[in-house]
């Protein structure tokens, strides 16, 4: 099993979210995060005076995906959170040890 944590633009949650429903996906954890890559932030213009904006503000999903599944899902978020612009994001993946769903005691696959 394979955990997906993508970083994406906030504007493109429900389009990412529907893409991966149509893969197969069936459930996800949203963050509402706040951070910076290249961009570096920007500066903005507030009642006359100037001020940077070091953290912009970003949505974390992350999924466990099987490892048969891991390249639909990719090619899914990639897809739906591409504008091509600064900024579009970053995907990690990472290997998954163990899952124990609480309330049944499922393990692993079953779990998921």
């Amino acid at each position: 099993m394979k955990q997906i944590t993508a970083i994406i633009k906030p504007f493109k949650l429900d389009e990412v979210r529907e893409a991966m429903a149509d893969v197969g996906v069936t459930g996800l954890t949203v963050t509402e995060v706040k951070g910076f890559g290249r961009q570096k932030g920007h500066t903005e213009l507030y009642r006359g005076a100037e001020y940077v904006v070091d953290f912009l503000p970003k949505i974390k999903i992350e999924v466990v995906v099987a490892e048969n599944q891991l390249d639909t899902v990719l090619d899914a978020i990639v897809k739906a959170a591409h504008t091509g612009k600064i900024g579009d994001g970053k995907i990690f993946v990472t290997e998954i040890e163990r899952v124990i769903r609480i309330r049944t005691g499922e393990q692993d696959e079953a779990a998921v």
